[in-house]
């Protein structure tokens, strides 16, 4: 047996009994074998199943098996860089993305959370840290075992565009499905139920059940952005309205459907 899938199979059934508590299955890519199994060893202690492995060429391997419901990626890593890799998910999938990060490298959580990570985490890390992101990140894509549900049933327009919460789906005005990260799908969800009002960075961090705050609030303009750049074209007005000094406000008329 090849050494990455006897990382991957021992680090699956090394697992202890509370990893059957959840369906949560999280993918853990790293060139560090150390730390991908401390990793792997801990989180299974906490109830969920966790494979491993090395590089981009092994996650793709193991994504044309399984469907993860988290996925842990090294920026740093042989052959195509994590960034690269996320930018590459992005394409096909909206699976929650944590990118691990150097330690105070802003650089790459800026590019990463661009290219559609959901959430950074700079080495070195305490497990409870870790920990806290993977249940908050896991909240955020409706799969931990203790989410509290979304409003039931229905979808919000604002000026032709439809979200359906039921399929946690965007459609333009020409009801072309538009591809959201969890995160942004969240972010967007805060501003349609609260339109018209000037909502801090704060607020937007608690309202859109985002990652655990740590004072790095580039990464709610780096949502901003992003969505923005989903939702406006260079003849309409904008949507999302930055209010110097406080925050942003969704501007649309939105409509309960």
């Amino acid at each position: 047996m090849p050494a990455s899938a006897a990382d991957s199979t021992n680090e699956r059934e090394s697992g202890s009994p509370a990893s059957s508590n959840t369906d949560a299955h999280i993918l853990i890519v790293d060139d560090d074998g150390q730390l991908r199994q401390l990793v792997a060893k801990f989180l299974r202690g906490q109830g969920y199943k966790v494979t491993g492995v090395r590089d981009g060429r092994e996650m793709n391997d193991t994504l044309k098996l399984v469907i993860y419901d988290l996925i842990i990626l090294d920026v740093m890593l042989p052959g195509p860089s994590g960034l690269d890799l996320c930018r590459e998910l992005r394409k096909t999938s909206s699976t929650p993305i944590m990118m691990l990060t150097a330690k105070g490298d802003e650089t790459d959580r800026v590019v990463g959370l661009e290219m559609g990570a959901d959430d950074y985490l700079p080495k070195p890390f305490s497990t409870r840290e870790l920990l806290a992101r993977v249940r908050a990140l896991l909240r955020r894509a409706a799969i931990s075992p203790n989410l509290v549900k979304p409003l039931s049933g229905g979808a919000y327009q604002f000026e032709n565009w439809v979200l359906d919460t039921r399929k946690r789906e965007l459609a333009n005005p020409d009801g072309v499905v538009i591809d959201l990260s969890t995160g942004e799908y969240d972010m967007l969800l805060a501003f349609v139920e609260s339109p018209q009002r000037v909502l801090t960075r704060e607020q937007l961090l608690d309202l859109s059940r985002n990652r655990v705050a740590t004072g790095f609030d580039r990464s709610i303009d780096v949502q901003i952005s992003r969505l923005r750049r989903k939702l406006e074209s260079e003849d309409e007005s904008a949507m999302i309205k930055t209010v110097r000094g406080t925050g942003y406000m969704f501007v649309p008329t939105v409509k309960r459907l």
